[in-house]
């Protein structure tokens, strides 16, 4: 025969809320974890196509070559700026058709990628994690210079 005590630790009354806890602390943490991880990846590939994008308009529309690096450069440092990201974690690359060696050529095409790197959220910057802990998003845009630039 059991006594009163030992009937009530054999029973299973009260552990059905413990285990719904505990099940759900396991699946809701990685999950939370997931959605802000690919909130990041996504404001990063934002960034990288707005920036793309406007440095290109910008550099076709430039009056000099010298001019147009410059107004590129800023035009990427806004874009970024506009989804939190330093300036400095973007790299450009501005390739020109017909000619690499003279961007702005009348009908000349100007292509330009930026490479963004996305750093992961809560990763430490013990060790310099944070700069393998991220992913690299890639945008490119690509405009043509006017047939009447330089007429001007």
């Amino acid at each position: 025969m059991r006594t009163g005590l030992a009937r009530v630790m054999a029973s299973d009354r009260g552990t059905a809320a413990l285990e719904f806890v505990t099940a759900g602390l396991i699946l809701l943490v990685p999950t939370v974890y997931l959605v802000v991880a690919l909130a990041s990846i996504q404001g990063a590939e934002l960034a990288a196509a707005g920036a793309a994008r406007q440095a290109a308009r910008v550099f076709v529309q430039a009056q000099s070559e010298a001019d147009a690096s410059d107004e590129s450069s800023a035009a990427v440092a806004f874009a970024l700026a506009d989804f939190g990201l330093p300036a400095d974690a973007a790299t450009v690359e501005v390739h020109c058709a017909p000619r690499p060696d003279a961007c702005l050529t009348r009908l000349g095409t100007v292509t330009i990628a930026v490479q963004v790197r996305a750093p992961l959220p809560l990763v430490p910057d013990v060790l310099d994690l944070r700069r393998d802990a991220s992913v690299t998003v890639q945008a490119t845009s690509t405009n043509r210079v006017s047939r009447l630039w330089g007429a001007g």
